[in-house]
């Protein structure tokens, strides 16, 4: 929408809410030059009581929440006359506003509008009592026909005023809400029409005095059944809220932190808590990145280094409920219609990792409980975010151990041996004219040496190169790897894949693929097996990979101890890679009964995908 017009259907809207809000209270303080004095203050006590319950236990309906305050404001009309009515339905409603929370113009514009409304049925009411009275002579008959017009005109009223007032402001009232109000009002329209036909068919039997009890008895189910039902229904708002948490939280511990992640959690969200908009900003090595946005916001907005560093200095959530007062650091991201903002950080160790901010268009619309939920969700992505550091810091390690390794090997290999020749070279020249045959030795021993070093330099560059599952994948390169063993060995190697979406972090396709070939080669050189049995399976709670053979099968016992004298024995060499990732490692194997090499990965949010299949590998 135009930034121009919505400002203008703004101040229309405003200046609707005002106009009702006037004419609403001129009804409730003119009322006051009609007082009487109150025949029975108990009974109208009573009724005060209801009608104050009735109004701030709201009884869940068809899509929706209503008050069935109609009856007991009717009867308060019938005992007391308008005056009293106004004062004290206008009061009621007032102070449950005020207990809300509301925006000062919306505490002030319902008492009104609801008055004015009931004023204005019971005026029509009394232009069209004579004709009632003309049609029948039946008390009860007049009294129903009344109390049908007032609550008719009442409900046309009343929704007639607010249907305007929706429709005027910017935001979007659509079709399908206008239905969902609509049929929430008639609802409520059907129960006060059902009590109001008994209120008058009760009350026209004569059984002795109607005092402070009757009316009592008379109400009482309709505000216990308020009370009641208000209460099942937070409680089951609560079990929802709940529930979508956990599923929340349970998709945030299975995916990878990166651009899209919260996308995919985005229905999730919307019903967990509704808002208009939402951005998530987070710290990633010393610099804030705007990660993920939804809802009216602005997509080039760019927020400064200072902004940044008092994002740093927020710890617990903060909440502004109006913008035009204060709105926040970061407000500047949302669009101007956007009233009230929850900023809530992603803290661990006391330090801010993110800054996720939530908003609506409505001034002081988020309650204590959506603060608590908001950041809940914020403490739990902050987990996330720092398990995904400290793997990625891991996985740094790891690469910057492997370097040195590298480094090693070629200092203590190939630089020595280069050396040597070199030295070895030089001898040679001095001995050339001398000693011509010193001098065939020492360069063929120098040609032996450099053919040795440029082996080893072609075996650090292959090691070098991209690991076969960076550039295919896992799986193909486990099938490419199984289709060349079986040509070149003849044997028969059988694999099965279970569940979808194979997508893991390198380091855990390297320690798969790497325990898969180095099983592999162990078959080949000392099983004698003639079938290999290889499944991969991407289950629930763990990625499992499992290797089976028919072959001799060996004593563990027995290999361990030949692993202390061969420190490069590769069962040690599969144990310690395991370690890395976090996975265990099983071996089970007897002689003459063949081997099983079992490596099970727990997942830890980094390996992507939901997972569909639940089945065990079974021998």
């Amino acid at each position: 929408m135009d930034h121009t017009l919505f400002l203008k259907r703004e101040r229309y809207s405003r200046l609707f809410l005002s106009l009702i809000t006037l004419l609403g209270w001129s009804v409730i303080l003119f009322s006051f030059m009609g007082f009487q004095k109150v025949a029975d203050p108990v009974v109208l006590a009573l009724l005060i009581a209801f009608l104050f319950i009735s109004e701030y236990y709201p009884i869940p309906v068809w899509r929706g929440f209503t008050t069935i305050t109609f009856p007991l404001v009717f009867i308060i009309y019938l005992l007391h006359g308008l005056a009293w009515t106004a004062l004290v339905y206008g009061g009621v409603v007032l102070f449950v506003n005020v207990l809300q929370r509301r925006a000062l113009r919306i505490i002030l514009f319902n008492p009104a509008q609801l008055v004015l409304s009931f004023y204005t049925a019971t005026l029509i009411k009394n232009l069209l009592h004579p004709f009632i009275t003309a049609l029948t002579e039946n008390v009860v008959v007049q009294g129903i026909t009344e109390y049908v017009l007032v609550l008719g005109f009442f409900f046309i009223i009343n929704n007639g005023i607010v249907d305007l007032v929706l429709m005027i402001r910017p935001q979007p009232y659509s079709l399908k809400m206008w239905k969902q109000k609509t049929m929430t009002e008639l609802n409520n329209a059907g129960v006060s029409l059902v009590y109001g036909m008994l209120l008058y068919l009760l009350g026209s039997q004569n059984r002795g005095q109607i005092d402070v009890f009757s009316y009592f008895f008379f109400f009482s189910p309709l505000v216990g059944l308020a009370l009641l039902s208000s209460s099942i229904a937070r409680l089951q708002k609560e079990k929802k809220r709940l529930k979508l948490l956990f599923s929340i939280t349970t998709e945030l511990n299975q995916m990878l932190p990166d651009e899209e992640w919260l996308s995919t959690i985005k229905k999730s969200f919307n019903e967990f808590i509704n808002v208009e908009a939402s951005i998530l900003w987070i710290k990633e090595d010393g610099v804030w990145l705007r990660r993920f946005d939804d809802g009216q916001t602005k997509k080039e907005c760019e927020l400064s280094p200072e902004t940044f560093e008092k994002f740093s200095e927020i710890k617990i959530p903060i909440i502004y409920n109006d913008r035009k007062k204060d709105s926040g650091i970061a407000a500047s991201c949302f669009d101007e219609e956007l009233k009230s903002f929850i900023y809530s950080p992603l803290v661990i160790e006391n330090e801010t990792v993110g800054m996720f901010i939530v908003a609506r268009s409505r001034t002081k619309s988020f309650e204590d409980d959506d603060v608590r939920s908001i950041a809940t969700l914020a403490n739990q992505m902050a987990v996330v975010i720092k398990t995904r550091m400290l793997f990625s810091e891991k996985e740094k390690r790891v690469i910057l151990e492997e370097r040195n390794r590298i480094a090693r090997d070629i200092h203590d290999g190939v630089a020595q041996t280069l050396a040597g020749a070199v030295m070895k070279l030089e001898t040679a020249g001095k001995k050339f004219t001398k000693n011509p045959d010193e001098t065939i030795k020492l360069v063929d021993e120098s040609v032996a040496r450099l053919r040795q070093s440029l082996k080893e330099v072609r075996e650090s560059i292959y090691a070098l190169r991209p690991y076969p599952t960076e550039r295919v994948g896992l799986t193909t390169a486990i099938s490419t790897k199984i289709d060349s063993i079986s040509k070149e060995y003849g044997l028969d190697i059988e694999l099965e894949v279970r569940g979808a979406g194979f997508s893991f972090s390198p380091m855990v396709e390297k320690v798969l693929f790497d325990t898969f070939q180095e099983s592999l080669q162990n078959i080949i050189k000392h099983a004698n097996a003639t079938k290999v049995d290889v499944l991969l399976s991407n289950q629930t709670e763990h990625i499992l990979m499992k290797i089976k053979d028919d072959g001799e099968g060996f004593s563990l016992f027995q290999a361990m101890l030949k692993a202390r004298n061969q420190p490069h024995f590769g069962i040690l060499q599969m144990n310690d890679a395991a370690d890395k990732i976090n996975a265990s490692l099983q071996i089970d194997s007897k002689e003459g009964a063949g081997t099983e090499v079992t490596i099970t990965v727990p997942k830890m949010g980094l390996e992507g995908g939901n997972i569909v299949d639940q089945t065990h590998a079974s021998g």
